[in-house]
Parts: C-alpha cells; structure tokens; sequence
C-alpha cells in the first residue's frame, strides 16, 4: 500500500484534474459550480487533506493525529460562529467570550469523540460513503460556515471527494461502504 508521502504528493500534483473535472461538470453538464480563486484555493486544501484522509483510521497515522485536532477546531469554530448569532449579554463585548466558551467545550467534545468513534482500520473509512461524507462535510464548513456560496461549497465538496478518492484509487481499495 502507498505511504503518507505518496497519498500526499499524488494530490499536489493530481489537483488540476480536479479542477478540469469541475470546469467539465460546470461547462459540460450546467451543474452550478463556482471555482473562484478562494473557491479552487479552498478546493486544493481539501482534495490534498482528502488524499490521505482515509489512513486517519489508523491511530498511528500521521493524518490521524494530524486530524483530532482539525477535527476539534472544525467542530469549536462551527460551534462558534453558530452561538455567535445566539448569545446575547451585558455588557455586549462578553458575547464572544461566551461564545468561544461554548466553542472550546464542543471542540472539546469533538477531540474525545473523535477517537471514540472511529472505525477499524480499512473499514467503513476506506469507502466511497466516506468519501461523500468528507464532500459534505467540506461543502457545509464552506457554504454555511465561511458563508461562502452555495456553487463555491458545491466545487470544494466536490473536489473534497475527488481527493478522498484519489486515496481510495491508490489503495485499490474501491467499496461503496
């Protein structure tokens, strides 16, 4: 099986066919893709994380330890710009104190449940399911938390896929769950 060297560098150097595959689809296909420069930029961060982020099954991995705590950020920003819009105190400049409060408790939470929850190694995270949910997950972090638009979350969704797959690919390891 590939190493963290080849997983990673087979996604720096695979990303333009990335983006041809979302200029087909956007051209081709009419499916409402935006690649703006921070939309390919963003795109080109996911699809590299998301060349070895299957290994992150592996509790030895690098990208195991490496995604506990991009994990626990993701969910303590997430939480944050969602009680942002929710708490409301006096005096008003305590707000995003209590805000990143309940931000720290649930990147908190997200570290624990991280490990708690993760699968076999080569199960369920070695599949074209996960695949879909990392696109997911990177299209909700950038359309709903970045406040980017929907077609610029619809490209870096999608190219979080490719790049889950590219691993999948190079494993010749392709299962639907």
């Amino acid at each position: 099986m590939p190493n963290y060297d080849t997983h990673v560098l087979s996604g720096i150097v695979t990303y333009p066919v990335a983006v041809l595959i979302g200029q087909a689809l956007r051209v081709y296909l009419n499916l409402p893709l935006k690649l703006t420069p921070i939309a390919l930029v963003l795109g080109y961060a996911f699809y590299v994380l998301g060349s070895d982020l299957p290994d992150m099954d592996h509790p030895d991995s690098l990208i195991h330890r490496g995604t506990k705590p991009i994990v626990s950020v993701a969910v303590g920003s997430a939480a944050f710009l969602w009680a942002s819009d929710k708490v409301s105190l006096s005096p008003e400049w305590l707000n995003p104190v209590l805000a990143w409060v309940i931000a720290a408790v649930a990147g908190l939470a997200g570290w624990y449940l991280f490990t708690a929850l993760m699968p076999k190694h080569r199960g369920i995270v070695h599949s074209l399911f996960f695949a879909a949910v990392y696109g997911f997950l990177a299209f909700a972090l950038t359309g709903y938390g970045f406040k980017m638009s929907r077609e610029e979350g619809f490209y870096i969704g999608l190219a979080a896929f490719l790049g889950y797959t590219l691993h999948l690919l190079l494993d010749r390891s392709i299962k639907l769950i």
